[in-house]
């Protein structure tokens, strides 16, 4: 173990940036915001404070690297409710990472892992063809009828409950939408950032994020070459098999047409945001990192930005509904961005808004968290679902994948799905405009 200690430690060394440890106070204004030190009874060691502590005691060697340092880090959701509530600016974002590169790098996957880690991060989520194989297994099983002989015959029961769960969250097959005709003029030309989930398994989102911008009168490009944005990678520490990636997505978007690059996923957005934070080293790419990261933008500011909301506003009510809104954690603590998906909601006729208590924290989905994690992402979904039921509304409105799929087996859990239902908020306001 000591020999173990010292790896980490120079491992540490090299990759955790010791100015940016040092920016953390001890202040502690921090620690109602994190997830788990609220629901592991205040565990300061389970808390951004904390977290930081242990990454410069590990670095400097006052302690030890050990199961339950690893434990500490692991446990993190790097949800980054902390930032907002910082006064110093710490930037807990690039230590946690930095911190796994760390770990990864000194404490390398064997056996069984190894082969998952690379068939992951070396190939699924760098070919997208690799990962609409695997999506298009997904949806074989969903339309051929096997989903409903394996739910039938109870094969589900011998999988973990969180499994469980995901699969009745599942997305349902994409289907074609209608061409749309423009209802507005706009001067804006956008390239639209596809993604790797959002371009596969939930493609009918994407399908209808370039129609409502076509609706708006904005010209969408879809630049080809695109690669999965490499978040995954990045909040791993397994940035080195996602450098590819940024470098992609860098040149496929890299031109003066574009006004804009909009996504339609959270986490996506804020990892796409900070491309020439991780690429500031590299004297090839810093520059045009620079101007990707600064003309990215989430849909729902787009829409707004495109006067999407006077034709909201003059549509018909197809439905009178009570619908809720839970932030995804990346758009609105990396990227600010709060008030544009409420905008929205709120100017849909027969809609009425309801503000979900606690919306800014964590649903427990984070990344893969709620697979590697699950006892704690459960217990964090079920206070989730305790705010949920408080509000009774009839959709819960997401803006981003995992959270979406995630409030979707909260609502199977509490078997609320005859009366509930959890919806990308790009679904939601298409299917206003078309009812």
């Amino acid at each position: 173990m000591a020999n173990i200690a010292q790896d980490v430690r120079a491992s540490f060394q090299e990759h955790v940036d010791e100015n940016l440890l040092m920016d953390c106070m001890r202040c502690g204004f921090c620690l109602t915001s994190c997830p788990t030190y609220v629901h592991l009874e205040s565990d300061e060691a389970n808390s951004p404070r904390g977290r930081i502590a242990l990454m410069k005691a590990v670095r400097d060697g006052f302690i030890d690297f050990d199961d339950s340092v690893k434990h500490s880090f692991d446990l993190c959701l790097g949800c980054r409710a902390c930032e907002p509530a910082c006064p110093a600016g710490v930037q807990y974002g690039s230590l946690i990472e930095q911190t796994r590169e760390a770990l990864h790098e000194a404490l390398p996957s064997k056996g069984v892992s190894k082969v998952v880690e690379n068939t992951v991060f070396k190939h699924l989520f760098v070919e997208q063809n690799n990962l609409s194989k695997v999506v298009g297994l997904v949806q074989f099983y969903q339309k051929s009828g096997l989903q409903k002989v394996t739910r039938k015959i109870g094969f589900m029961n011998l999988f973990p409950k969180n499994l469980q769960a995901m699969e009745r969250a599942l997305p349902a097959p994409p289907k074609k939408i209608d061409k749309v005709i423009p209802k507005k003029t706009s001067t804006l030309r956008v390239a639209f950032f596809a993604g790797c989930l959002m371009d596969t398994m939930f493609k009918t989102v994407n399908d209808k994020t370039i129609a409502l911008l076509e609706l708006a009168g904005v010209h969408v490009d879809v630049p080809d070459n695109q690669a999965c944005c490499g978040a995954l990678h990045g909040h791993t520490g397994q940035m080195e098999h996602g450098h590819q990636n940024l470098i992609q997505n860098v040149e496929a978007f890299d031109s003066d047409d574009y006004d804009y690059i909009v996504n339609n996923a959270g986490g996506c957005g804020a990892f796409l945001k900070e491309y020439a934070l991780h690429l500031k080293n590299d004297p090839t790419y810093r520059d045009k990192a620079a101007r990707f990261s600064n003309k990215q933008i989430d849909i729902s500011s787009l829409l707004v930005k495109a006067g999407i909301v006077d034709l909201l506003k003059e549509a018909h009510p197809t439905q009178q509904a009570v619908v809720t809104y839970q932030d995804s954690c990346h758009l609105r603590n990396v990227n600010g961005v709060i008030e544009p998906p409420r905008e929205l909601l709120k100017n849909i006729p027969g809609t009425t808004y309801v503000e979900l208590p606690r919306a800014n924290t964590c649903c427990g989905s984070a990344g893969i968290y709620n697979l590697v994690q699950p006892k704690m992402a459960d217990a964090i979904l079920a206070t989730k679902m305790e705010d949920v039921q408080s509000v009774s509304p009839q959709f819960i409105i997401t803006a981003n994948p995992g959270c979406l799929m995630q409030m979707r087996a909260g609502i199977e859990r509490e078997n609320v799905s005859d009366r509930m239902e959890a919806v990308h908020i790009v679904d939601y306001v298409y299917d206003a405009l078309h009812g």
